[in-house]
This record gives C-alpha cells, sequence and structure tokens, in this order.
C-alpha cells in the first residue's frame, strides 16, 4: 500500500522551541505508520532522520514582513508542486489543509503584551505594520477554503478561536502535546544531591524552575518578583537578548544570589531534576512543553490564567493558577509548594497527571485526523 504524503510547514526549526519539539515528537510518534513524511522549513537544525524528507526554502528577506510573506509564497509553491496529500502547517499561511494553532491567536497575545505597557502605546502596538500583517494573514487562513481541519494544544485556544474568527468548533480538535515519561523522570535523591552541588545549588534550599527564550513573554520578571520575599531559589533556563535588565532586576530586589541564569540548555532533564516545582507566570501560552517536562519529572507547576498548560493544573493538588502579573499570588503559591518535590503528594500528582499524553496517543489522534481529512 502505497503511504501517504504528509507535508509539516514550519519556518525556522530550532531545537530549543515548543512547536519544533511538537513536531520532532509528532514525526517520531509518526514513524512506524504507513506516511512519508516531509518537512517544509527555511532551516533546520536538529538531527534529521534519513527517512525524513527535508524542503528547505530560504527566500531573500528583507524584515518581519518580508520574511513572513517570502516564506509564506516558497513554501506555498513547495506544496503545491509536490502535491501533497497532506499539508499541515505550523504557520499562518492560507491554503493548507490543517493548520497547528502552537501560536494561539496573535491579537489575543498582543491584548496580554499591551497590559505591560503605558496606555498610549496601546495604539501603536494594534497598529504596527507587522502585526497587522500577522493578524490579516491570520484571518485569512482561517477563512481559506481549503482549510479543513484546526489542531490546538489547549482548550484555551480553541475558545479563542471560535470567537475571534466564528470557525465551527466541529472543525478544531483538541490535541495535548506528548511528553515520554522514560525521558524525563524524577531523580532519586541522590542524584538530586550530586546535581544541587554540581550546580553549586544548597542542598536543603527550596528551588524552583524557569524554562523559557523571551523572557518578557514567559513572566520573568513576575517569577523574580515572586521570589524576592522567599528563601527559594531560582534557575533560569533559557535566554534573552535584554538578559542584563533581568539581572539588574534581581539585584535591586536583593535576591539575585538566589536567581541562578543557567543559560541555554541543549538537555533540561538535570535542571528540573534538581528543582522543586516549575515556575511560569507566562503572559500568554498555548500549552508550552516545559509543563509537561517539569510534570513527567514530578514537579508541581505554578503558571499563569492565559497559559493553556493551566488546564492540567488543579489548585493544590499538582500546582497553582494565578493571574500571570499577580505577583502576591505568585508568591504564596511558592510558598505552598512543598519544600521537597520527590515523593511529596503534589510532585507524585503531577506525574500521574501527564501519564496518558504519551507519544502513542499523539500519533493516534494525529492519525484518526488525517484519516478523517482525507475522507472529506
Amino acid at each position: 500500500m502505497k503511504p501517504f504524503r504528509l507535508a509539516l510547514v514550519r519556518q525556522k526549526y530550532r531545537p530549543d522551541g515548543g512547536a519544533e519539539r511538537f513536531i520532532s515528537r509528532a514525526l517520531l510518534a509518526l514513524e512506524q505508520q504507513n506516511l512519508e513524511l516531509n518537512v517544509i522549513t527555511r532551516e533546520w537544525q536538529g538531527e534529521v532522520n534519513p527517512d525524513w524528507h527535508i524542503h528547505l526554502c530560504n527566500p531573500l528577506k528583507l524584515g518581519r514582513i518580508s520574511r513572513e510573506r517570502g516564506f509564506a509564497r516558497a513554501a506555498k509553491a513547495v506544496w503545491l508542486r509536490e502535491k501533497f496529500d497532506l499539508v499541515q502547517s505550523h504557520e499562518r499561511i492560507a491554503g493548507c489543509d490543517i493548520y497547528r494553532a502552537g501560536d494561539g491567536v496573535h491579537r489575543n497575545w498582543l491584548h496580554q503584551r499591551a497590559r505591560l505597557l503605558p496606555s498610549w502605546r496601546h495604539p501603536l502596538l494594534f497598529n504596527s505594520p507587522y502585526h497587522r500583517f500577522v493578524m490579516q494573514a491570520e484571518s485569512d487562513m482561517y477563512s481559506a477554503p481549503e482549510l479543513k481541519a484546526v489542531i490546538c494544544n489547549a482548550g484555551m485556544i480553541k475558545r479563542e478561536i471560535v470567537e475571534q474568527f466564528h470557525v465551527d468548533a466541529e472543525k478544531i480538535t483538541v490535541i495535548y502535546n506528548a511528553i515520554d515519561h522514560h525521558t524525563f523522570y524524577p531523580a532519586d535523591i541522590a542524584v538530586k544531591r550530586q546535581l544541587r552541588e554540581q550546580y553549586q545549588l544548597p542542598a536543603q534550599a527550596h528551588c524552583l524552575i524557569f524554562v523559557g527564550s523571551g523572557f518578557e513573554r514567559k513572566g520573568l520578571a513576575a517569577a523574580i518578583r515572586a521570589i524576592a520575599p522567599t528563601d527559594s531559589y531560582l534557575m533560569v533556563i533559557g535566554r534573552d537578548k535584554n538578559e542584563k535588565s533581568w539581572r539588574a532586576l534581581a539585584s535591586s530586589l536583593g535576591c539575585e544570589a538566589r536567581i541562578r541564569f543557567m543559560g541555554m540548555q541543549k538537555n533540561t532533564l538535570p535542571f528540573y531534576q534538581a528543582a522543586d516545582g516549575l515556575l511560569l507566570p507566562t503572559l500568554y501560552d498555548p500549552f508550552p512543553n516545559v509543563i509537561l517536562e517539569a510534570m513527567a519529572c514530578g514537579l508541581p507547576v505554578i503558571t499563569s490564567t492565559t497559559c493553556g498548560g493551566a488546564e492540567f493544573i488543579t489548585n493544590g493538588a499538582n500546582g497553582f493558577v494565578t493571574d500571570a502579573l499577580d505577583v502576591p499570588a505568585l508568591t504564596a503559591a511558592v510558598q505552598q509548594l512543598p519544600r521537597e518535590a520527590l515523593d511529596s503528594a503534589m510532585g507524585s500528582a503531577a506525574r500521574e497527571k501527564i501519564m496518558p499524553y504519551n507519544p502513542s496517543a499523539l500519533s493516534s489522534q494525529l492519525i484518526d485526523l488525517y484519516q478523517r481529512v482525507l475522507t472529506q
């Protein structure tokens, strides 16, 4: 039986990106299926399975709008030429068969971003040529007749799409991201102590972890302010071009010795294993993979109401959910976490919650969706 040819579209593959990790996990999960796997991208930085087909298209770009418009045209030219059976785009490109809304709804992100800005800057934000282009591209994509299905990684995003674009709810499928609980798992006490020593963290300290690049959107300022009045430590994993300003904030609050900037890490597992919880008060996030990774490592999670990952959190059971900018509530949540995640009820409940969301389940849900779309 001839395999059907699936193309996944992502402008730039960056190993630390959430969408990219979804793609790589989906590809691995789908390897055993009767598929020909294709990826259309500007740049693929990760390892490539020889059975995957990578289609590089990197047109000239002269600014952000040119970058988005140029890649959209080039990617569409590839899939029209190749005549794939299904095109699943992770970018806002009209004409795809399936769109995965991993970046959420752009207008809603701007509304959350505006909360950090003075009111006089709000019109400038929403009238920015780039943001207007993205919002129009999003609208065009949802109204395109070729669009047969939408994948959301959280119910929050499904509700936003229905509200903003009046897409039929039956067209939208929520498929949560997968996590391999054999790859991400809790350390034993001996390993944790060794890791604490390696990272120069006090063995008995209460230590949380923050994981994500783009510190403003991920809520690092609120995380640092929440940690400041406590005795807890915070490991910051990720990168940001304005890291100096975040270090300065920690210094101004007198907690710089307890905020550890660890930089970009290819392997995040040992950092989760050295921690007692995840603190991610992200301003807007459909469903960051780091929440699943932390929970798989037995860490309770503190996140925000504008994060799709909040759908996995039950207050007081496996973590806490607060407004992204409510620093007193975040501080209270930090203080209510168990001092030691290992063998705690919250840590165990966190790991138990993610167990059904494995690569096999992801593969099954995707194949079921593809079959339904192909029969339309």
